[in-house]
């Protein structure tokens, strides 16, 4: 293989295809880039559970080849280089030479062949959303998912797609995080389960502008998008029964403004120390709210101004971090809370929408 390309394009590859190198592995071919430049010049990461690979990097390519080279290195080497144009030479042993100006880096690589492939996915009738979209409800639900390795499709969030639109939904011990949004192509119904790292990485590739393609076979999901392509496995299991735990009675319900609300969540969190979340606590009466917080190291007492449905006084508490984590996301001015005793779970949904619905579970309090 050589090829002539410029740094900075290099560079953006190297960014994207990055996303999908295993930091943790017995195996040094999962912690390479695969260099491949046969019609065009791309770069590729595979850690077996997620997959990346860039589209066609503009380059001038002499000899066609490719070359499997350890990507820490490599992604180094490329960001220090000093002139634009960089060289890339890979000759016998998979020794591969690294130009610009006058520094030359000579690396050793590994042969191509040893790459993990990525899985064939057909692509027929993709789902299809606006790139910028899908970054907002990753956004939106992904501090909700599982850890808990003794379930694993809860350390995923469950895609699903009916009536022109597209739901992510994700679960923990205390909270339900839903966040929908309307497809641009799509008609059949689904529903799979997508891993977190695969969420939070594409989170970070996806563009503001453009579409985002999704196809699915029965073991794996592909999202295309104009900088390249990510694929990912699929978690098998049963995923939680939301609809029936998201189906409620509300008998009290109040509207706030989100900033002012996220902005008490906040105060009332500078009293809590790390080692002890001091929970807070809601009295709702006819029209406002008092927010108290105590911990060793003081206590807090604040009134809002809301708008209140239903029943009242209630008291009920929360776990402050879960709850603001929910609130400063949910990107509109006014959300609306509600309740059916102090120890049912809390439903917060947007206003005038139904694209943001949120459980979460109170904190029994002495």
């Amino acid at each position: 293989m050589h090829i002539l390309c410029s740094q900075n394009k290099i560079i953006k590859a190297i960014n994207i295809a990055a996303r999908a190198i295993s930091s943790r592995t017995t195996m040094p071919i999962l912690e390479c880039f695969l260099l491949e430049a046969n019609e065009f010049f791309k770069i590729s990461a595979n850690d077996l559970e997620l997959a990346v690979e860039t589209n066609p990097v503009e380059a001038n390519i002499i000899e066609k080849g490719a070359v499997a080279i350890n990507a820490k290195m490599f992604g180094d080497i490329i960001r220090r280089l000093p002139e634009d144009e960089v060289i890339i030479k890979v000759e016998e042993n998979f020794l591969t030479y690294i130009k610009s100006g006058k520094a030359e880096f000579k690396l050793m690589g590994q042969n191509s062949d040893d790459f993990p492939k990525l899985p064939d996915i057909e692509k027929i009738n993709p789902y299809v959303l606006a790139a910028r979209d899908m970054r907002n409800i990753i956004r939106q639900t992904i501090f909700s998912i599982s850890t808990a390795e003794d379930k694993p499709s809860l350390t995923g969030g469950l895609i699903e797609t009916e009536e022109g639109h597209i739901k992510l939904i994700t679960v923990d011990n205390f909270r339900i995080s839903l966040r929908k949004e309307e497809i641009l192509e799509g008609e059949e119904n689904l529903s799979v389960i997508i891993p977190g790292k695969t969420l939070h990485e594409l989170s970070r590739i996806l563009p503001d502008q453009g579409n985002l393609k999704i196809h699915f076979s029965e073991k794996n999901a592909l999202f295309e998008i104009e900088e390249g392509k990510i694929v990912s496995r699929l978690i098998e299991g049963e995923f939680l029964r939301y609809k029936q735990v998201l189906k409620q009675e509300y008998k009290t319900s109040f509207t706030v403004n989100q900033q002012v609300f996220l902005q008490a969540l906040e105060r009332s969190m500078l009293i809590s120390t790390e080692t002890r979340k001091t929970p807070v606590s809601f009295n709702i009466e006819k029209d406002k709210l008092i927010i108290t917080s105590q911990a060793e190291v003081g206590n807090l007492y604040e009134e809002l101004e809301i708008s209140v449905q239903g029943v009242t006084p209630l008291e009920i508490s929360f776990n402050p971090k879960y709850l603001t984590d929910i609130v400063k996301v949910m990107d509109m001015e006014y959300i609306h809370l509600n309740f059916s005793t102090s120890l049912s779970p809390c439903i917060i949904e947007g206003e005038s929408t139904d694209k943001y619905t949120y459980l979460i579970l109170p904190v029994r309090t002495s």
